[in-house]
């Protein structure tokens, strides 16, 4: 039985990643989360682990010896990394050294998929719509700038020591459990609680005009295990729906599936410092190497998170 270790898999995508990969590939599964965070998953060996604590990704990875890696841990949120700089360099870039200096040391290759983000990609022209994965980097905010960093470290580790490791950058996904710090989470958590009389009815957004590439999270999970299985070394791959949608357009579909009569207003704290226009991927390669298509549609998505906000506020 091959083992899989997924490391911060406390977050949004872990636990859907574990269930992907024990349910339709029998792998055994191993999971890391911070001390101070809970995490309960029945088919899957849950493990504590700071990955800013060298030592500790050593001893975890020699303790289970995997066949795969997949590295989620980071600071995700591009709000929180306007906000704290120094934390989103030290996770998303030194983290992934200390997990990646760990696994070198080891006396096997085990396969290493990192995660990191379309956010890389910053502003994107009209004409390199969609994006390729060869496109140029001009990454807008800080989250993004440690993400292209982690790309080319693994880059450099996978061409330098020979290890068998790729890279993904993910664009927008979405689905029930996200926190509402995330868009689509956040305005399912509004219309919920107006639902429930919990607030006025009045939902607070940022910028409606952004386009943005979502993929439901059961999707993009499929995604990555069938790269560990089928990816190129030191290759990177898009992961996306390959269609953008305006935000508005977003919000709107959500306000169809509620008979709230719902007033929308302009945030200001909701409005970043820098936003890029349009984020939309080109996934020719994802699929042309491992078959992947989406199949799960947005509307489907965004009933489901609705619904489970609607669960959770109540």
């Amino acid at each position: 039985m091959k083992k899989a270790l997924i490391i911060g898999a406390a977050g949004f995508v872990g636990s859907y990643l574990a269930k992907e990969l024990w349910q339709n590939y029998g792998m055994e599964v191993h999971v890391s989360k911070l001390p101070k965070e809970h995490l309960e998953i029945a088919y899957a060996h849950v493990h504590n682990l700071d990955i800013l604590q060298k030592e500790e990704v050593s001893g975890l990875l020699y303790e289970i010896l995997p066949d795969y890696i997949f590295h989620l841990a980071a600071q995700s949120s591009v709000s929180i990394a306007w906000k704290n700089p120094g934390l989103t360099v030290d996770v998303n870039v030194k983290g992934c050294i200390h997990v990646l200096d760990a696994v070198r040391e080891l006396f096997y290759k085990p396969r290493i998929l990192l995660v990191g983000s379309g956010e890389e990609y910053g502003r994107i022209y009209a004409e390199e719509v969609p994006v390729t994965e060869s496109n140029h980097l001009r990454p807008g905010n800080i989250y993004a700038a440690t993400k292209v960093c982690q790309n080319m470290i693994g880059t450099i580790y996978a061409q330098a020591y020979d290890m068998d490791l790729l890279m993904v950058r993910s664009f927008n996904h979405i689905g029930p459990g996200q926190a509402p710090i995330f868009v689509v989470s956040d305005f399912c958590r509004q219309v919920a609680q107006i639902e429930a009389g919990m607030k006025e009815p009045v939902m607070y957004v940022g910028n409606l005009k952004a386009r943005r590439d979502f993929t439901d999270v059961r999707d993009v999970v499929r995604a990555y295990a069938l790269l560990v299985l089928y990816g190129k070394p030191g290759e990177t791959y898009n992961v996306g729906s390959g269609h953008a949608y305006a935000i508005r357009e977003v919000l709107d579909l959500i306000l169809s599936l509620s008979g709230a009569n719902i007033r929308i207003e302009t945030d200001p704290n909701k409005i970043r410092p820098v936003d890029v226009a349009v984020i939309e991927a080109d996934i020719t390669k994802l699929h042309q190497e491992t078959g992947w298509r989406q199949s799960i549609p947005l509307v489907q998505t965004l009933q489901e998170t609705l619904d489970d906000w609607r669960a959770r506020v109540e």
